[in-house]
């Protein structure tokens, strides 16, 4: 255990809650008598069972969905590895404020309740080809900000974020924890052209070269390379595995930021269903990286949690599926006619 400022995320990563195998195996049971063949809505059936296991109860429920965004801008932005100024980010804010984005649009479409946090938008991380992008104490606390966003009530969680220049954040930690240069994680992010992906996987090099000696760290990989918003992901993710609550991973960003906790503990994220697959290329690879299938692909790569939020459509059904229908013997039909 290493002393300092985040010596308390490195205590709760290393003793993480368990899935409460009771509740996990009477939602399996439950799902054995309902009035279909076995496996018939295939993963609506492990979601459901994955869901009790993780809220800790029987019947799962849908009655407190929430989606926390966070907001943050980077140093790195200074080398020119963005299509927009990193204005736009208070301008999404106040977009997001004022219910205007379509995570609001999605958020309202499937009951979650929603909030957005800025974390010190007039104050930059550092360049981290230059320095380290936050000291200790700027990187715990954004990760207690996140941790503190988690409602106590929440029944499955959804993190996002916003923060121009976050795609080569997301790459540079990619890289970090799982390997590579720059060429083999950097991709189009807010729209930059096939030189600007260039230029990006060489800034992400020299990030690497920078702190080559903190590379397996994974906080410190998140210190030296990561963002406030992205740190607050982190801490949303873990105190939602403290606090029995499901996750709904978003697109590169929010991955990336769960790959900082896969690397710490590979348990870490047995909590976490990847809601999609982006457009972004490293996503794809990401997942793959931290083993997780993703329950849809629309081509989709807006961040700010709406790939996650839209696969809450999907939590809903598996709950109203497996909590509403009849048991065989409840409708008196014979299970072992149901084909």
């Amino acid at each position: 255990m290493m002393a300092g400022p985040l010596s308390d995320f490195r205590k709760a990563i290393s003793k993480l809650s368990r899935i409460d195998k009771n509740s996990a195996d009477a939602a399996r049971a439950r799902d054995a008598v309902l009035t279909k063949p076995a496996g018939a809505l295939g993963q609506l059936e492990t979601l459901a069972i994955w869901l009790s296991g993780w809220q800790g109860k029987h019947p799962p429920s849908y009655d407190h969905p929430q989606v926390v965004i966070f907001a943050a801008n980077h140093g790195v932005c200074d080398q020119g590895i963005s299509a927009f100024p990193q204005e736009v980010t208070l301008q999404m804010v106040g977009n997001f404020e004022s219910g205007g984005a379509a995570i609001n649009q999605l958020a309202l479409a499937f009951g979650a309740s929603f909030s957005v946090t800025s974390l010190e938008l007039d104050n930059p991380t550092k360049d981290f080809t230059k320095a380290p992008a936050m000291d200790e104490t700027e990187c715990a606390n954004a990760l207690s900000t996140g941790w503190n966003a988690v409602d106590e009530n929440t029944d499955i969680l959804v993190v996002g974020e916003m923060g121009i220049g976050n795609t080569t954040v997301a790459a540079a930690l990619s890289a970090a924890i799982f390997g590579g240069r720059g060429t083999d994680w950097a991709g189009p992010g807010t729209g930059v052209s096939s030189e600007g992906i260039q230029h990006k996987a060489k800034v992400i090099d020299d990030g690497l070269l920078r702190h080559k000696d903190i590379l397996d760290d994974p906080l410190k990989i998140l210190q030296c390379l990561g963002g406030r918003e992205i740190a607050a992901m982190v801490g949303s993710i873990l105190a939602a595995r403290q606090k029995h609550i499901p996750v709904l991973l978003d697109g590169f960003v929010a991955t990336a930021a769960a790959a900082v906790l896969y690397k710490a503990n590979p348990e870490s994220l047995d909590h976490c269903i990847a809601a999609h697959v982006s457009a972004e290329p490293g996503h794809g690879k990401l997942l793959k990286a931290i083993d997780k299938e993703p329950l849809l692909s629309l081509s989709m790569r807006l961040g700010e949690g709406s790939g996650a939020a839209l696969a809450l459509g999907i939590i809903k059904g598996a709950v109203a599926t497996h909590n509403g229908m009849a048991s065989f013997a409840d409708a008196g039909i014979s299970g072992e006619k149901a084909d």
